[in-house]
């Protein structure tokens, strides 16, 4: 495969779990890149310290991606140190599972804000730089489109959402150059399902028993596809929603 043709790319909530991994396997394609965090600065810097310590070139910079001055500032900062930024991974978002008698007001707005006007803050953001040619946008969505597992119904409608936002957006900004792809992972290994309790589950044990190739994921399995997608190797692939689940469907 060849290297990333990205001079500078982004990566939102990137201070951990699969986010980190994205991150991690841009850098190794040659791609300089900014890892985004909103609270985790300490996660941040390992994941600097990591690409910086394989030769990578790397910085951490907060933002909330709910925010349109927050997005404003993070590609002001990117640009600054690296460049016009022609790589964003839309990976920040945030879950809550609940039966659907639990969703309130407050958590909707949450997940919608960061999951969804997130990523078109940011697709705005990328696109409203004059000074680029081809480009890249890859939107991290989940498999749960396709599975529906019960008790994730706002985060499966936000994330459909940007199944259905990235198709819409690669047609707009395709005469431009700017392709835009999305993944749908898997049930994953990460902090963020360790602190749900995940691994070692019985809801770990059925995901495990669904999916044909008998595991679950890991953000080393995730980094290299986004790493072909954001490369001149998946030049002919836009508007595309790509599951990577191990089967599971």
């Amino acid at each position: 495969m060849s290297s990333s043709h990205a001079r500078t790319a982004i990566v939102t909530g990137a201070s951990k779990g699969l986010g980190a991994g994205i991150a991690a396997a841009l850098a190794g394609t040659g791609a300089a890149v900014v890892v985004n965090y909103r609270e985790d600065a300490e996660g941040a810097e390992r994941v600097v310290a990591g690409i910086t310590a394989n030769g990578g070139r790397a910085i951490a910079v907060r933002a909330d991606v709910a925010h349109g001055d927050d997005v404003r500032r993070l590609f002001e900062r990117a640009r600054e140190e690296y460049g016009p930024v022609d790589v964003l991974v839309n990976n920040a978002a945030v879950a809550a599972f609940a039966p659907l008698s639990g969703i309130t007001e407050e958590e909707f707005q949450r997940e919608m804000t960061t999951n969804l006007l997130g990523t078109i803050l940011t697709t705005q953001a990328l696109a409203a730089q004059d000074d680029i040619g081809a480009a890249s946008i890859i939107n991290v969505s989940t498999a749960g489109t396709l599975t529906h597992p019960p008790y994730a119904s706002l985060y499966v409608a936000s994330k459909s959402a940007v199944n259905a936002f990235t198709v819409v957006a690669a047609k707009e900004l395709g005469p431009r150059g700017i392709r835009v792809n999305a993944i749908m992972p898997g049930p994953s290994d990460t902090e963020g399902t360790r602190a749900m309790g995940f691994p070692g589950s019985a809801q770990e044990a059925q995901a495990i028993a669904d999916t044909p190739l008998g595991r679950t994921g890991t953000p080393d399995d995730y980094g290299p596809l986004v790493a072909f997608l954001a490369s001149d190797d998946a030049r002919w692939i836009t508007g595309d929603v790509i599951l990577a689940s191990g089967g599971l469907r």
